[in-house]
């Protein structure tokens, strides 16, 4: 990534949430960058602005549909956003968890209805597996899901997670096979900045 002249990336910046160094991210894949949301989203000022601009967005890609009855997000990086998304879109909101063999479920008695109209909000996208397994996982329950955004897209634009999808902000940022790491072929130690635990 380039130094940023986005406000929204300037935000990362100035909150110490963009990090330089050699990180294994959540989808394995290692990268000399990081953005780390919840530097920004411990702000509730902050975390209030990007729910109301991601709802805004997610309303633009969905265009004259109804809007949503439900927000969903993965735990746990995507907790604090979907919430401020579903406060905007006069939304419930509820967040899928990993069961012990990694599977993502809805579990703390949170259910769908069938036909509810959802979304799915993440922190960041990179690959968009997440993503789509919390589209997966609420489509299994007979929700209708209409799209998902995400604060930042990783992916260049390139992720693909089962429905339309939107980000407020697009990087192309370099990623490495951690068979094939640059930084790890040059001994630079890795670090998971992340929620989940390095496995």
């Amino acid at each position: 990534m380039n130094t940023p002249t986005d406000p929204l990336l300037d935000l990362f910046h100035q909150t110490g949430a963009y990090l330089r160094g050699h990180f294994r991210l959540t989808s394995g894949l290692h990268s000399p960058e990081y953005l780390q949301c919840a530097l920004v989203l411990q702000h509730p000022a902050h975390a209030e602005r990007l729910g109301k601009l991601l709802a805004e967005a997610l309303a633009a890609l969905m265009g004259g549909s109804p809007k949503p009855a439900l927000v969903a997000s993965p735990a746990l990086g995507g907790i604090v956003i979907g919430h401020e998304v579903a406060r905007a879109l006069g939304a419930r909101f509820i967040f899928t968890e990993r069961d012990p063999s990694g599977k993502m479920l809805l579990r703390r008695g949170f259910s769908v209805d069938p036909g509810e109209r959802a979304v799915v909000v993440e922190d960041v996208v990179t690959t968009g597996g997440s993503t789509r397994e919390v589209v997966e996982a609420l489509q299994a329950g007979g929700a209708e899901v209409l799209a998902a955004g995400s604060i930042i897209d990783r992916s260049g634009g390139q992720a693909q997670v089962g429905v339309p999808r939107v980000a407020l902000v697009t990087l192309s940022v370099v990623t490495y096979p951690p068979d094939n790491c640059l930084l790890c072929q040059q001994g630079v130690p890795v670090i998971k900045p992340g929620s989940r635990q390095v496995g």
